[in-house]
C-alpha cells in the first residue's frame, strides 16, 4: 500500500469522498488537456444578423458587445 493510500485511509469517509472526487476532477482535467475535437458550439449564432451586417461590421460589433 502507498504512502498516500494509507493517508487517505485515515480520513474520515466524507473527506476520503472528497478525495475521490478531487481525483476525478484531476482526471477529467487532464484528458481534455489532452486534446480533443474542437466544438463551435457558437457556429450560426450571429446568423440572424448577415443581411444587417458585412462580416467585418459583425465582428466589430461583437467586439463591442463582448466589450458591454
Amino acid at each position: 500500500m502507498s504512502k498516500l493510500e494509507e493517508m487517505i485511509k485515515e480520513l474520515p469517509p466524507e473527506l476520503q469522498q472528497e478525495v475521490e472526487d478531487f481525483v476525478k476532477l484531476l482526471l477529467e482535467k487532464q484528458v481534455k488537456k489532452a486534446g480533443g475535437k474542437l466544438e463551435f458550439k457558437w457556429e450560426g449564432a450571429l446568423e440572424d444578423l448577415r443581411d444587417k451586417y458585412t462580416s467585418v461590421e459583425l465582428q466589430h460589433k461583437a467586439t463591442e458587445w463582448w466589450g458591454d
